[in-house]
């Protein structure tokens, strides 16, 4: 972690003790102890635990990261009931608005020191041991959620088969180092919408600046979750979001698309929505090239500073295959090599060809077998792709090479890297970046090159031709990373699928 950001997170914790102290002098006379100790931060806090006798040992705790600023709000409480401060209302204000709470109670002539053996003799109702309990629960779980891991479920089959969809995984946020929210202000345990309003889940009257304690960075070949680039400003509706995002609307309607034109110029049916980095759409894909590789995909292999790569064992391609059975028997396909007629798996083309979506190693037990007669990769031939630019004549499966930038790193602006390199410069580092009569403006000033400030990473998803990744909208900043994925702790189709429980994600 950054000195800066420690510094920065221990000046929280000190105004978090010493904001209220105004109010806690007054207090403290009241309970006969000095008055100027009440302005010593944290010592206050530790006189407050003696004349609460409650445990000394929580004033260190008030010196962890962060889950110290979780500690200090219940050494408030439990100084505001030596006054005789029980109701859930004031321990609210106790705990959220100390700088206010306290020097209130302190003006009023009613407010008396009861000390510590008249708070053992009152009783809570039922009611508030449930209350008191959930909200310890609320608040632990958001600890664990923010800085330890988190739960994710696999939407979509772009990472198949290393990943199915309704696996349920564990993102450990430790793995790469835990980030501070950006938008500290939102409900727990909802990402970006309300699940009854539909209304946003955060408020953006705070917001903090990227921070990563502990920061490492993804390694190739992890499987990451991350924040989806291009969400930024999203169409909120079904069916679009992040699945068919706003800026690839508009890059149509540029095109003259009569429906994106439509609508983008109906904001009433299409509301347009920006969120922002933390609260983007996740995405889980796995890391193929880190900070100053050069990545190139042939036929939907990837090169890696031009060093063929084997892909993932579970990996998917699409080929087309002449097979040696007059008929193919749907169960055994299934059983034997997990090709599924019903997902459309495999589409006769007319004979004994037919186009597959296999794995590697479908595939090479098909051909172990002699099932296989003749096989070929089967290209898309989709073109529709980053930087969606006339200068590079890249498709899905045979893409770059392109290098991925990395921090501290300078490039010099071409005509050809122009359009790769735009949306990193002006969206992901803020940096106002134009092109003018064929020279470069970098904050207004003339300049051709660049410095990065980031790190950014190139993900794609294991089932390469049924994947919208990198391949779709480039590259991923360092600040978008959320976690590595690391177990599988439950999967469904119908059931539970046993043999998937407690994998290790690979």
């Amino acid at each position: 972690m950054p000195l800066k950001h420690l510094l920065i997170i221990y000046l929280i914790s000190t105004l978090l003790v010493f904001l209220p102290s105004f109010g806690l002098a007054k207090l403290f006379v009241k309970a006969k102890v000095p008055a100027w100790k009440a302005y010593v931060p944290f010592y206050n806090t530790w006189v407050m635990q003696e004349i609460a006798q409650r445990p000394k040992h929580w004033v260190f705790w008030q010196f962890i990261p962060v889950i110290g600023w979780f500690i200090t709000p219940g050494i408030f409480i439990e100084f505001a009931k030596v006054f005789a401060k029980y109701s859930f209302g004031a321990h609210t204000m106790a705990s959220l608005l100390p700088f206010i709470y306290f020097p209130y109670i302190a003006s009023k002539p009613d407010t008396r020191f009861v000390g510590p053996q008249t708070v053992k003799l009152y009783q809570k109702p039922a009611w508030r041991e449930w209350v008191d309990a959930a909200v310890f629960a609320v608040v632990a779980a958001t600890l664990i959620r923010t800085f330890i891991f988190e739960a994710y479920t696999i939407p979509s089959g772009s990472m198949e088969k290393t990943l199915l969809v309704k696996d349920f995984l564990f993102v450990s946020k430790l793995s790469y180092g835990p980030r501070i929210p950006n938008t500290p202000l939102s409900v727990p345990f909802v990402h970006n919408y309300m699940p009854v309003t539909n209304g946003k889940s955060y408020s953006e009257l705070v917001q903090l600046p990227y921070i990563r304690w502990f920061g490492s960075m993804p390694k190739r070949n992890d499987v990451v979750v991350f924040n989806f680039p291009a969400g930024d400003t999203v169409i909120h509706k079904e069916g679009f979001e992040s699945l068919t995002p706003y800026i690839d609307i508009k890059r149509m309607a540029d095109r003259g698309d009569r429906d994106a034109k439509m609508i983008l110029a109906d904001r009433e049916n299409y509301p347009v929505v920006s969120h922002p980095v933390d609260k983007t759409d996740n995405y889980i894909k796995r890391c193929v090239a880190v900070a100053g590789d050069s990545i190139e995909v042939k036929h939907n292999v990837v090169y890696l500073n031009g060093v063929r790569q084997e892909p993932p064992a579970y990996s998917e391609l699409n080929y087309k295959v002449e097979v040696t059975a007059p008929a193919l028997d749907m169960d055994v396909m299934k059983t034997e090599y997990d090709v599924d007629f019903d997902k459309q798996e495999i589409i006769s083309m007319g004979g004994n060809v037919y186009r597959m979506l296999l794995t590697i190693a479908a595939k090479d037990k098909m051909q172990k077998n002699g099932l296989i007669k003749t096989i070929e990769p089967w290209d898309t031939q989709e073109r529709d792709v980053f930087p969606y630019d006339t200068v590079h004549n890249w498709t899905m499966d045979n893409f770059g090479p392109v290098w991925v930038p990395k921090k501290g790193t300078t490039i010099q602006l071409t005509p050809e890297n122009f359009h790769i390199y735009e949306r990193a410069i002006r969206k992901y580092e803020h940096t106002d970046l134009e092109e003018r009569n064929g020279k470069y403006f970098i904050n207004g000033q003339e300049n051709s090159s660049y410095t990065f400030q980031m790190d950014y990473f190139w993900m794609m998803g294991d089932n390469r031709q049924g994947s919208q990744d990198s391949r779709k909208w480039g590259f991923v900043p360092e600040d978008r990373i959320v976690g590595k994925a690391w177990m599988i702790w439950f999967s469904w189709d119908g059931g539970p699928r046993w043999k998937r429980l407690f994998n290790i994600i690979k």
